[in-house]
């Protein structure tokens, strides 16, 4: 069972669930930490990000200084690029 390709299909996904989870609360947490409360839409639209778009963020989080980077990088970002 282990071997067939929707036991493998499923694990992919629920790994990749995992990861882009664990990353959401990493960057949460750092954009708490140095900007403060984050407004709960702010909040959704980072959730919604893919995996990549999340490692483009942490790296891009590490020059904001205000909530303001924060929501003008993410209009930046494309709504079809969320959905990869």
């Amino acid at each position: 069972m282990q071997e067939s390709v929707i036991y493998q299909d499923i694990l992919q996904k629920g790994e990749q669930r995992g990861l882009q989870k664990g990353e959401v609360a990493v960057i949460l947490r750092q954009m708490r930490r140095r900007c403060g409360a984050i407004e709960p839409e702010i909040e959704q639209q980072i959730r919604a990000l893919s995996i990549t778009q999340l490692d483009e963020l942490a790296e891009a989080l590490l020059d904001f200084s205000s909530q303001s980077d924060l929501v003008n990088y993410l209009a930046n970002i494309s709504p079809a690029q969320s959905n990869q």
